[in-house]
């Protein structure tokens, strides 16, 4: 049960992440359209859009870095810069 409420969630951010770019829009690279087709395909096909058990946690549909981007295309969609965690924050 728990595993279909992470899938159930996972292809709800897929979507919420596409619509909000076509609402805003925001125009997704070739490559960001092919992520977000590819891995709502392998979640609706497998339950999960990653093989490997040590990139995700066991119940979740997306790897860890999956998450990450999925994130970052979320946020490009709702016009907020890029986050950069390597940048220095100013001192003050």
């Amino acid at each position: 049960m728990q595993r279909a409420a992470a899938k159930r969630s996972a292809l709800n951010a897929l979507k919420r992440a596409r619509r909000s770019a076509e609402k805003a829009g925001v125009s997704l690279s070739d490559w960001e359209d092919e992520f977000l087709d590819s891995v709502d395909e392998r979640i609706r096909e497998h339950g999960r859009a990653f093989a490997d058990p040590e990139k995700g946690a066991p119940g979740q549909a997306l790897s860890a870095m999956q998450g990450r981007k999925l994130k970052e295309i979320t946020a490009k969609a709702k016009g907020e810069p890029p986050r950069r965690p390597w940048a220095r924050k100013p001192q003050t």
